[in-house]
This record gives C-alpha cells, sequence and structure tokens, in this order.
C-alpha cells in the first residue's frame, strides 16, 4: 500500500517529464469547458463547434460525441454519475442549463430562472446541490431533483462560484473579493470577505483545493491569487498575461494542493504554491 501512494504522489520531477500521450483534433472551435469526473476515468468536454464528448482517460479514446446544436453548449460538468452532466447554453436567447443524460443522448431536467449567459457553475460533491452565477448578476442555487431555484443572491458583478469538497461552503469572487457562506444560512450574507490583493478585476474561476485549506482564483486581469481560505492571508499571485480576451483564464489546484496548474494559448503551465 506504501508503495502505492508513492508512485501517486506529484513532483516537480513528475510534471517535467510528462509528454502528450495523445492528441484529438477533430474540434472546429475552442474547447470552452472541460471536467473530470471524480470517481471515475471519464473526461468530459465542451466546444465552440456545439459539442459535448466523453473521454476515457486511460484508454485515451472518445467514448460519445453529443452535438448540442439547437442550445449550443459553454460550460459542462459531471453529476456523481459518470456519464450524467449539467451544461450551459450559448445561443444568447436560452440561458437554462440542462441536466443530460450521454448514454442515450436525453434531457432529464431543465433549470431556468437566469436572464443572461452563466459564465460560472459548480457542483456540489457531497449532494445534488449546484450553484451558477450569471451575468445577470445574480447567483442561484440549485437542487438536481428540482426545475425551480432553491435560492437567489445578487451580486453587483460578474460572479465565480464553488463549493468547498465538503459542500458545506460555498464561494463567490467579483470585483477583487472572495466572500464565503455558509451552505446552511447564507441568506445571512457571508461569514468572511477576502481581498485578493488590490486587484479589483473580475474574476473568472475561484476553487477550493481538495483538503479546502486553500483559495484560488483567476482574473480578467492575467493573475492568478491563492489563499488561505480560513485566514484570507494571499500566499502567492502569479502573472500569465497576455490573457485571450475572448477565453478565460482556467486554473487548477492538483490533488494534493501543492501545485497550481493553467493552461494559456495552449501550453500548460504548473506552479509550485508557496504555502
Amino acid at each position: 500500500m506504501a508503495e502505492d501512494k508513492v508512485s501517486l504522489d506529484l513532483t516537480e520531477e513528475t510534471l517535467q517529464s510528462m509528454e502528450v500521450g495523445m492528441a484529438f483534433r477533430d474540434y472546429s472551435g475552442r474547447i470552452s469547458s472541460m471536467d473530470f469526473h471524480k470517481n471515475s476515468s471519464y473526461l468530459v468536454t465542451a466546444s465552440d463547434d456545439e459539442s459535448i464528448r466523453l473521454y476515457d482517460v486511460t484508454t485515451a479514446t472518445c467514448l460519445k460525441t453529443i452535438n448540442s446544436k439547437k442550445y449550443g453548449v459553454d460550460l459542462v460538468c459531471f453529476t456523481s454519475h459518470p456519464t450524467t452532466v449539467i451544461y450551459s447554453s450559448k445561443n444568447g436567447w436560452d440561458e437554462s442549463l440542462r441536466l443530460l443524460s450521454l448514454n442515450d443522448n436525453k434531457y432529464l431536467r431543465y433549470f431556468k430562472g437566469h436572464h443572461d449567459r452563466v459564465v460560472s457553475l459548480s457542483l456540489c460533491a457531497r449532494n445534488e446541490l449546484f450553484i451558477s452565477g450569471s451575468l445577470d448578476r445574480t447567483v442561484l442555487l440549485w437542487d438536481q431533483r428540482a426545475e425551480k431555484c432553491q435560492g437567489l443572491l445578487r451580486v453587483p458583478g460578474r460572479p465565480a462560484t464553488a463549493y468547498d469538497d465538503q459542500g458545506l461552503v460555498f464561494s463567490i469572487a467579483f470585483g477583487g473579493f472572495i466572500r464565503l457562506f455558509d451552505v446552511r444560512m447564507y441568506e445571512k450574507g457571508p461569514f468572511e470577505i477576502f481581498s485578493v490583493g488590490g486587484d479589483f478585476s473580475d474574476a473568472n474561476v475561484v476553487k477550493f483545493s481538495n483538503d479546502g485549506r486553500l483559495l484560488l482564483v483567476t482574473t480578467t486581469n492575467g493573475f492568478i491569487h491563492v489563499l488561505d481560505s480560513f485566514r484570507g492571508t494571499l500566499l502567492c499571485s502569479y502573472n500569465v498575461k497576455p490573457v485571450s480576451t475572448s477565453s478565460t483564464l482556467e486554473a487548477s489546484f492538483s490533488p494534493e494542493g501543492m501545485f497550481v496548474i493553467s493552461v494559456t494559448y495552449y501550453i500548460a503551465d504548473a506552479w509550485t504554491i508557496g504555502v
């Protein structure tokens, strides 16, 4: 068992030794979103060519391609089931979120409530809840089993949203600050507000590390900020300019939280977190 654990540790040497194992070039548009399933070997992608693709990363095979020509597709996330996803539209006239079975290309539920493009989508790992943020300056809380939203928060800017891994806290980032909410008492407002170090540009992405100790936020100014999620201390910032005005700066923690990985102009970068 100990040997198995050591073999899974991610180190700088491991990152530097990584090479491309397989490239899929059948897209006719940029990939706008991707998500790994937590408990399987599946990866799902959304593309500007209005397609959703399901991959098995262990065999480097594309298992299924589903087109969403009527609604378009922008953001996509796995539910707890490895062949069921929630995705947002990209057609400019219907901002509904959709629960889709990839097995039979069947819509299981529609979630209507936003009136402008959804720019953030986060699913809770512990239950059937999820959260979405929109350019209509609202954040909506949902239950996958119900079509109507379970809660609404209004924000004065472009919101980025995320659940922590335990499903007890969610965060909303916008305008240079990250606000933390207790899931059980979100109506009372945030219980903590953290500054991201003087960068007051719009937030693109906010994420918790798997152990909940760290918060990551990317901004339209081309910065990635990492904070202590308990004290709000800014631990480090990375400048990854230039960022395309038509793209969202994406970044994620490595599984053990020691590295931040981002992609800019098809180049993958990794930084060690200076905690």
